[in-house]
């Protein structure tokens, strides 16, 4: 379990680099936000590769299809995160 874990940081925090580095312009977010956003998109990148392609169970948990598919599903959340928050205005 504690092995799981910490896979899943690891994971996360390089998808998370990367994705920030493909996006353009300025994030304002921090270490643990990129950590979640980047095993946000692990998620995301593991369901559009599990409906695409099917499940394949026999090249075990660590892939480079599974990292290749981890930081596109970043990218694709940090630009939803990115557009979403930008929206956000003050009114007076």
């Amino acid at each position: 379990m504690f092995g799981l874990i910490v896979g899943l940081i690891i994971v996360g925090l390089v998808a998370g680099a990367i994705a920030r580095l493909l996006v353009p312009g300025k994030q304002d977010i921090g270490v643990v936000m990129t950590i979640v956003l980047g095993i946000i998109g692990s998620f995301v990148g593991g369901f559009l590769g599990y409906f695409l392609f099917g499940h394949d169970k026999s090249g075990g948990f660590v892939q480079t299809s599974g990292w290749i598919g981890s930081i596109i599903g970043a990218v694709i959340v940090m630009l939803i995160y990115t557009r979403m928050g930008s929206r956000h205005t003050i009114r007076r």
